[in-house]
């Protein structure tokens, strides 16, 4: 069968290598031709565009490259058309891959959709959309099953969350091997997940690293973003304690013992790896009043939002600051807050429906196709 993958940001890029692999093993003819980053190529797909190359965000960032993002749409529809694949499968990326599957669904090609893009979070009128033009949807989040079967009578698989495998299959070296490996002492690690977007890690990074002289005994390190150069972040390293880590956070987070994460999919990861951790979310005045109007949630975090309460501190806006910070990143460093955190984690990663995620979704898709 003939595959051709969209995913065009890095978390997408991981999950479709994870993909291609168990694609792979379903159907030994599979040929794959893919949008995404140097993941899915080493697994085998043929590269016709990097993510690095999509990255528009921001609304200005977007008007600004109109054109080249709407060459991007026709050459996709164009290198479809010439590929004949026997389905397209998108990868979260909703703005282009939404326009894609409506053209795709008007010329007769299979759309499936691995990733679900967060319309329960925002923009939910897109599910007229999605029951139009999408074949088969497949999600990973227990709440998002209900959303679109109870709430909008579309039916979906729920496949469990991806990152328990790309935690679980990842190499693995000792922890000292590790603190060798990254230049690190055997001080207490704190990690410090700023985001990936510039703007975000600047103003993020300014206020984590305001507490380090209220934690003599840490080491703090910084996650740098594998879209990002390192030289953007050694501004910021101005102090010995500081240290920094690239494309790395996972290596980083096997040996922290506590992180400040930006809200975002790195919340559930820190968790995933049982790392106490404060969510951090700031952004400018008129962006947050916009965004309270637009997004209709009660939690920010991945982690409250799967267990429908409070598991970990969401300091937001006015509330993320330097007092708040010190003294939320003190409790959780405390043993028996560490230990009622594990448990909790413990109990979020049994809510996502435990490994296998991509041969679920492989085997689906092979079994649609006949």
């Amino acid at each position: 069968m003939k595959y051709y993958i969209i995913a065009g940001e890095a978390s997408g890029d991981l999950h479709g290598a994870n993909l291609i692999k168990a694609l792979r093993k379903v159907d030994r003819k599979a040929e794959f031709r893919v949008w995404g980053g140097d993941l899915m190529q080493d697994a085998g797909g043929a590269l016709v565009k990097h993510y690095k190359a999509l990255a528009f965000m921001g609304f200005l960032e977007v008007v600004m490259n109109l054109r080249t993002i709407f060459k991007n749409i026709s050459f996709c529809k164009k290198d479809i058309e010439a590929f004949q694949p026997d389905v397209l499968i998108f990868i979260d990326y909703p703005g282009f891959n939404m326009r894609i599957a409506k053209w795709a669904k008007i010329n007769n090609f299979k759309t499936h959709y691995y990733i679900s893009p967060q319309i329960w979070a925002w923009k939910e009128n897109r599910i007229h959309q999605i029951k139009r033009d999408i074949d088969q949807m497949y999600v990973i989040l227990p709440f998002e099953k209900d959303f679109y079967e109870v709430k909008h009578q579309m039916p979906v698989t729920f496949v469990g969350h991806p990152l328990i495998d790309a935690i679980a299959n990842r190499p693995k070296l000792e922890a000292n091997a590790l603190r060798k490996k990254y230049g690190l002492s055997d001080r207490p690690i704190v990690a410090l997940l700023p985001g990936s977007r510039q703007q975000e890690i600047k103003k993020m990074l300014r206020v984590m690293l305001s507490v380090i002289d209220d934690f003599p005994e840490h080491q703090f390190v910084i996650a740098g973003a594998p879209s990002q150069p390192k030289t953007f972040y050694q501004k910021f390293i101005k102090n010995s304690k500081i240290k920094f880590v690239s494309n790395a956070t996972y290596d980083l987070l096997s040996i922290a013992d506590a992180a400040l994460v930006t809200s975002g999919t790195a919340t559930l990861e820190t968790a995933l790896f049982k790392v106490p951790q404060v969510v951090c979310y700031k952004s400018s005045w008129l962006s947050y009043q916009i965004g309270k109007q637009v997004v209709k949630l009660k939690f920010i975090s991945l982690v409250n939002l799967i267990m429908n309460r409070e598991v970990v501190c969401e300091l937001i806006q006015n509330d993320l600051n330097t007092k708040r910070l010190i003294a939320e990143l003190k409790h959780i460093l405390a043993p028996k807050t560490h230990k009622t955190m594990k448990a909790e984690f413990d109990a979020l990663e049994q809510k996502l429906g435990g490994p296998g995620a991509s041969q679920k979704v492989a085997k689906a898709v092979f079994e649609d196709l006949g």
